[in-house]
């Protein structure tokens, strides 16, 4: 914390300094990033900020991602929104059905004279966060995707041949299996963020759908249908292995982090973006390779998705200030900037040029691995791999936790529980289109 304290000290002493005082246009930017991201975030406002004289970025911690997202919503409401919102990838939708309180990053962009062009972005970023013409609404900024890290130390005390990644489910099953057997650690495999890894990113992998109308891109009126073939079968294996003790819940966020760095869970599926922390706290040898998938569905494996969050712009500001969001957006586009905030928070490098630097820097030669995210969203982009873009999605998530949960304790069938998890996130999406609230 102490760049982003350091960061917030200059622009006290720059605001008190009056003769530059009055020729500075400042920005608010609220953002939900903690610990190292927001170091980084107080950092490139610190890099922005000394680079030209007119503007003066502040980066203000609003919270959680679902907190900073409230904050921001009720702000738009109110007419008291700041210059930026940083919302988490749930929000999209919803930010979707405020469109007049916002304006688009392509307009932005053109107005201010600043070069913005889509198709520099990897594929998988910019579909998230474009509109049906391909149009960006809003920057890119913070972007991860769900991957699969084991411990290669635990993988020889079983006797499993730590150079070769399992590759299916099947071979995922047959490491847990003698993990256990072996006694080689106490958890064979555990997840973070169960909704988005287990139904979201393994549906995205296979091309199977989460929702009618194209995961929602094709517009309003989607209907949730996941409870099909794929995923009654993978929560039904993963059923079967809390059963067995191949699989150790360890929460809904990303708890189980934790178990792995600590040598407790040899395998575990996670974000792309823990990689440096993994790489930092580990006192072992690891590995991270693709999202384990299923043989026998056509074509598989697809592309995984894109979580994380972009920035969004308020209408109603003022002209001079649009031009300094501008000019601070296309500082962060730029792909030294990018190949920097990539390497230190983990986080996707957002465009082709970010990631060709960095692979001709040598990052990824010297942290193997570290490139698989990217991989892995540069594959087949189609219609059920594209993402997801259902309001009250927030909502959604938290309601497939508890019925996935409830399934982990016994309670309910795999089909009863995903089943149940349509049903209600259904009546959620139809509540938000009636009322236009959550």
């Amino acid at each position: 914390m102490k760049c982003q304290a350091l960061a917030y000290a200059t622009a006290i002493l720059l605001t008190m300094h009056a003769p530059y005082a009055s020729s500075i246009t400042e920005i608010q930017f609220w953002h939900a990033m903690s610990g190292t991201a927001g170091e980084q975030v107080a950092e490139l406002a610190s890099r922005f900020n000394a680079s030209q004289p007119g503007y003066r970025i502040v980066p203000v911690y609003k919270g959680g991602y679902e907190d900073a997202f409230a904050a921001g919503i009720a702000a738009l409401r109110t007419r008291t929104a700041p210059h930026i919102i940083q919302v988490f990838d749930a929000g999209t939708a919803t930010m979707l059905t405020t469109q007049r309180a916002l304006k688009p990053l392509y307009r932005l962009m053109a107005e201010a004279g600043e070069k913005l062009d889509a198709r520099a972005y990897i594929p998988a970023v910019s579909s998230s966060y474009a509109d049906s013409r391909g149009r960006l609404l809003s920057l890119p900024f913070n972007s991860s995707t769900a991957v699969f890290f084991y411990n290669k130390d635990l993988f020889r005390k079983a006797r499993i041949d730590p150079a070769v990644a399992p590759k299916t489910w099947r071979d995922v099953q047959v490491a847990a299996e003698k993990i256990r057997d072996s006694d080689a650690a106490p958890c064979a495999y555990t997840t973070d963020w169960q909704s988005w890894i287990l139904v979201e990113n393994l549906s995205a992998w296979h091309n199977e759908p989460l929702a009618t109308r194209d995961n929602g891109f094709g517009g309003a009126g989607a209907k949730l249908n996941f409870n099909g073939e794929l995923l009654i079968r993978h929560i039904g294996l993963m059923s079967s292995w809390i059963k067995s003790g191949l699989f150790t819940y360890a929460g809904r966020a990303n708890e189980g982090e934790a178990k792995f760095a600590s040598g407790e869970c040899a395998m575990i599926t996670a974000s792309s973006a823990a990689y440096p922390a993994f790489a930092k706290s580990a006192r072992f040898a690891f590995a991270v390779s693709r999202l384990p998938y299923y043989e026998e569905f056509r074509n598989a494996p697809y592309n995984t998705i894109v979580r994380g969050a972009s920035l969004w712009v308020p209408a109603g500001k003022k002209k001079s200030e649009y031009k300094g969001i501008a000019k601070f957006f296309s500082f962060l586009t730029r792909p030294e900037i990018q190949a920097d905030w990539d390497k230190q928070t983990g986080y996707l490098p957002n465009t082709l040029a970010a990631y060709a630097l960095i692979r001709t820097q040598g990052y990824y030669e010297r942290n193997p691995g570290a490139d698989i995210a990217v991989e892995q969203v540069s594959r087949k982009l189609r219609a059920h791999s594209r993402g997801v873009r259902l309001v009250n999605f927030p909502r959604i998530r938290a309601v497939i936790d508890e019925e996935l949960e409830a399934v982990w304790s016994q309670a309910k069938t795999p089909k009863e529980a995903l089943d149940s998890a349509v049903a209600r996130g259904n009546e959620l999406l139809r509540r938000f289109e009636r009322s236009g609230k959550g």
